[in-house]
């Protein structure tokens, strides 16, 4: 335990997903010994973030303006839509260069233990970009975890109502793993999502 704002420092950084008692006294460390420049240069960052930064109106993605630069650019397919959990997500998928549609960010996933159900999401938000027909593939790109396969069920389910398709993102095993070190869940889905050699 430290005298009080360096113990203030560590308690505030210790409470940023990922970073532990360990790393956040490391860190607050770090800053101690940095340049008052560079301390402050974070500090207006960290502020202007918060004062800049919202929510794209459309998909929920961050942005500095109303919308985000995808919903934004013609050049995007508005008939496919991949449906993911955060805001990381989608520049995961925007660095394969593979997707060229468009996005809705749900701010999270079905939880039950966390107390995070379908209303704590923005599924309620989902269902009127799918209303006029223009979208006509939805690809469920949520996590392949427990709380993911929760809420990629819970939206097969909901949408199977609607005239759209919905898709799952394939899962399986990584490119350079052994067969050996697979756990069975990845071992059964990469089965189930065989295709033909070519």
């Amino acid at each position: 335990m430290y005298e009080g704002v360096v113990q203030d420092l560590i308690d505030e950084l210790g409470r940023l997903p990922g970073v532990g008692p360990k790393s956040a006294q490391r860190i607050a460390f770090h800053l101690l010994q940095a340049d008052p420049a560079d301390v402050r240069r974070l500090a207006d960052v960290l502020i202007e973030v918060k004062q800049r930064v919202k929510f794209c109106s459309i998909c929920f993605n961050v942005s500095e303006e109303e919308q985000c630069r995808i919903c934004r650019d013609p050049r995007r397919d508005p008939t496919v839509l991949c449906v993911v959990e955060e805001y990381k997500d989608v520049v995961a998928i925007e660095r394969t260069r593979e997707f060229k549609g468009r996005y809705h960010v749900l701010g999270g996933a079905i939880s039950p233990i966390d107390g995070i159900g379908p209303d704590q999401l923005r599924i309620r938000e989902l269902l009127p970009r799918l209303a006029d027909g223009t979208v006509v593939e939805v690809i469920l790109a949520t996590d392949p975890n427990l709380e993911g396969e929760a809420t990629a069920t819970y939206l097969t389910r909901m949408l199977r109502t609607l005239e759209v398709r919905v898709s799952r993102l394939a899962s399986g095993l990584p490119v350079g793993g052994d067969l050996e070190y697979a756990d069975e869940v990845t071992l059964g889905r990469a089965f189930a999502g065989r295709r033909s050699a070519e």
